[in-house]
């Protein structure tokens, strides 16, 4: 009984982290009515950056390049720009959010996983 407990504990928190993919919004304009939404992995984030000339680019990425030297990289074409990232989901709209490793997501998942394993060897 208490094997089948631990099982279905560790095929329940596998259906709910495939779900809880983070999600962006995704568009390059000036407006800032971006309706799309784009799926991100677990190593994203989402980013904000805006052009001096008032056009802003929203998407997922990956949340180690989120940073003035890789972004210039990444975007040599824009000359200066100002940009924040976040990681909870639609963040990449209003004003700034403290980022947050997208690692604690995969944590609190492989800590349901690792607790449904353990239950299921007791």
């Amino acid at each position: 009984m208490t094997r089948c407990l631990g099982l279905l504990l560790l095929l329940c928190c596998g259906m709910l982290h495939v779900g809880s993919g983070l999600r962006c919004y995704k568009c390059s304009d000036y407006t800032g009515r971006c309706q799309n939404v784009q799926e991100c992995t677990y190593e994203d984030s989402c980013i904000s950056l805006s052009e001096r000339g008032g056009k802003t680019i929203r998407q997922c990425l990956r949340y180690t390049d989120c940073d003035n030297s890789r972004l210039s990289q990444m975007f040599p074409a824009i000359s200066g720009f100002t940009y924040r990232c976040c990681s909870s989901n639609l963040c990449n709209t209003g004003s700034a959010v403290a980022a947050a490793p997208p690692v604690l997501t995969l944590a609190l998942s492989l800590t349901g996983t690792l607790l449904g394993l353990w239950w299921f060897w007791v």
